[in-house]
């Protein structure tokens, strides 16, 4: 039987935003209090490429603050691609948490679909 879910990201997982900056290929996250261009947030901070400052996910609120300048210090298909890196990766972890296999595929028009087996173990 197939199922099509819709996933509202909030990111709330260290773990999951450590993996899915293994899957974008930026460096891990790393937490502390981060000075944006006229603010400091506190968080977990995700380095995305050619962005001068970094995304701040703060786990507990699942509030994520960046500046970026309109896309002048940062191009958000940077941070598209953490959030469905995010999603993917927590939805992963919480199926195999669960004892079900996991199989990804990536779809042409840029989207992931992930199939879970229940029942399998990966």
């Amino acid at each position: 039987m197939s199922h099509i879910v819709e996933i509202k990201t909030e990111v709330r997982d260290p773990v999951a935003i450590r993996a899915a900056c293994q899957r974008i290929k930026v460096p891990g996250p790393v937490f502390g209090e981060f000075k944006l261009f006229s603010t400091s947030a506190i968080g977990w901070a995700v380095r995305l490429p050619q962005w001068r400052f970094p995304v701040v996910c703060d786990v507990n609120t699942a509030k994520i603050v960046y500046d970026n300048y309109v896309g002048r210090w940062g191009d958000t298909k940077h941070l598209d691609g953490f959030l469905q890196g995010y999603a993917v990766e927590k939805a992963k972890l919480e199926a195999r948490k669960k004892g079900h296999t996991v199989t990804e595929q990536a779809l042409s028009d840029g989207s992931i679909k992930l199939t879970v087996s229940v029942g399998g173990v990966a």
